[in-house]
């Protein structure tokens, strides 16, 4: 693509003044109109997903207004009176705000915690197997509880921690104590993370994998030339050529501090252990829509959305100035 050093000097000139250049973007729009003839099924495709994020992300904020009004499906969001922060003051102000918001954040903590660095554990002893056939067996057997149904994977759970399942059964067998975990509140967490990690280990090394394909050769058989051990090679060239996409991961993984999964929680849960296993998510769905209050529930997913946003935005920040490397 052929560009003229007029407008590559003009473009160059508003990115360092800090301001668009009307000029600069007529001479885009038309290189834009000039290749889609050439490039139109790119722009087609891009189109469809542009569009789906369009309708189900943005439009729906239109309806973030209902938060602040006592919502009435009759009356519509327009005709339902405002009544400012009221939603807002009565989650937080009420009897389960506490409890919601500290299981909330720690499970979605402890989540990160456990979850995030097993994958590059598994990625980094992946890349040092020498035997293709062995690598290709191991990375199947990881990444198949990946494509097993959410509902399945609880349903398993629940089976091998049952009362009379096969857990219970072997510390019976040891003369250990028989517990029914599924209506124990302090065994929520460790089998929620717990699965979660078993799920999620083998599929999100793939990510890491492919950067560890990436780094040249050489850098290694310089560094053993030099003298490095296995240790050394592994601290001071595979680990820096990771730490971007970890970076990156960490942050976007940092949204689920208070976006724990409904569906998960909501499978494993019951009334008997709400004390560690009622969340943010399973509460709004109770009073949102299973109790028809709309204009409190949507009150308490934008609380919610903010927080994950101020969550990023930090992380993104400390990230930047620490290591160098952020998602904006």
């Amino acid at each position: 693509m052929r560009v003229s050093t007029t407008t590559t000097a003009r473009e160059e000139a508003a990115t360092a003044g800090g301001r668009a250049d009307p000029a600069a973007r007529r001479g885009r729009l038309a290189q834009i109109v000039h290749d889609f003839p050439r490039q139109k099924s790119l722009y087609l495709m891009t189109a469809v997903g542009v569009g789906l994020i369009v309708v189900f992300q943005y439009v729906p904020i239109y309806g973030m207004q209902v938060a602040f009004k006592r919502f009435n499906p009759v009356d519509g969001i327009w005709g339902s009176p405002w009544i400012g922060l009221d939603n807002f003051t009565a989650f937080l102000t009420g009897p389960y705000a506490a409890r919601l918001i500290r299981n909330t954040m720690l499970l979605g903590f402890l989540s990160i915690v456990w979850g995030f660095w097993p994958p590059i554990v598994l990625a980094l002893l992946l890349n040092e197997l020498r035997l293709p056939t062995y690598m290709r067996v191991v990375q199947t057997i990881s990444y198949l509880p990946h494509f097993i149904a959410l509902v399945v994977i609880i349903g398993m759970v629940k089976e091998f921690f049952s009362y009379d399942g096969i857990v219970n059964r072997v510390v019976g067998s040891l003369d250990g104590e028989v517990t029914n975990f599924f209506m124990e509140p302090g065994w929520f967490r460790p089998l929620y993370i717990g699965s979660g990690v078993w799920q999620g280990v083998g599929i999100g090394s793939i990510f890491y994998l492919a950067v560890l394909a990436g780094i040249n050769p050489e850098l290694y058989e310089n560094a053993v030339c030099e003298g490095a051990n296995r240790w050394q090679l592994v601290w001071h060239i595979t680990l820096p050529a990771l730490l971007p996409t970890i970076m990156i991961l960490l942050i976007l993984n940092t949204t689920g501090i208070v976006n724990v999964g409904f569906e998960k929680v909501f499978l494993m849960q019951n009334p008997g252990i709400y004390e560690t296993a009622d969340v943010i998510q399973t509460y709004l769905y109770r009073v949102g829509l299973a109790g028809g209050q709309i204009g409190y529930g949507t009150a308490v997913g934008v609380l919610n959305s903010a927080v994950s946003l101020l969550i990023m935005v930090a992380v993104n920040y400390t990230g930047r100035k620490v290591t160098g490397h952020s998602l904006w």
